[in-house]
């Protein structure tokens, strides 16, 4: 667990770290410099028309998402586990734009069937039914998780845009935002 968690920091704050205490592991680690590594199944790519999902993102909690077909649901490597990812996406060719999507069943909604729920970072003039969504998801953020209410949900998705912001800036990662895929 250790090695994971210091395979996502950032060198330069790993240096900093290693100057202030004594850990001869991570120090070791830091001289090797270490570099954000990719969840098992990822990157992912998928490409799908936006259909009508609950209605909840954008009414219940000021967060819509886009909703992928069935189809494109099920053609998620068996490595991908529900849980929050991050990336990029972009609709018909468009800009791209950092994403956070949920991948699972949403224990809060108790929902039946597994989604792939992208919550584009850009504010658009209108919504894209019927529109091509293309996502490369990059990373995973956490699990997916109930939770007592729906404010405690609206701030755990918070979290996960500002915890997606700073990761996608990653030369690793920031790297796919002009990947051929958002072109083709």
């Amino acid at each position: 667990m250790q090695t994971a968690f210091v395979a996502t920091m950032n060198c330069t704050f790993l240096q900093e770290i290693t100057r202030k205490v004594d850990l001869p592991p991570l120090r070791k680690l830091v001289r090797r410099r270490v570099h954000m590594t990719f969840h098992k199944g990822l990157p992912h790519f998928a490409k799908g028309e936006v259909i009508k999902g609950f209605g909840r993102g954008s009414k219940e909690l000021g967060i819509p998402t886009a909703n992928y077909d069935v189809d494109v649901v099920n053609k998620l490597p068996d490595e991908v586990q529900p849980g929050i990812y991050f990336g990029f996406a972009n609709v018909d060719n468009g800009c791209v734009h950092k994403m956070v999507m949920s991948v699972g069943w949403n224990p809060f909604y108790n929902n039946t069937k597994k989604s792939m729920e992208t919550y584009v970072m850009h504010k658009f003039d209108s919504d894209f039914y019927g529109k091509t969504l293309k996502v490369v998801m990059l990373g995973y953020l956490r699990p997916e998780k109930n939770f007592a209410s729906v404010d405690e949900l609206i701030k755990a998705i918070n979290g996960d845009v500002a915890d997606a912001e700073i990761k996608l800036e990653a030369d690793e990662f920031a790297r796919f935002k002009n990947h051929p895929f958002f072109s083709e």
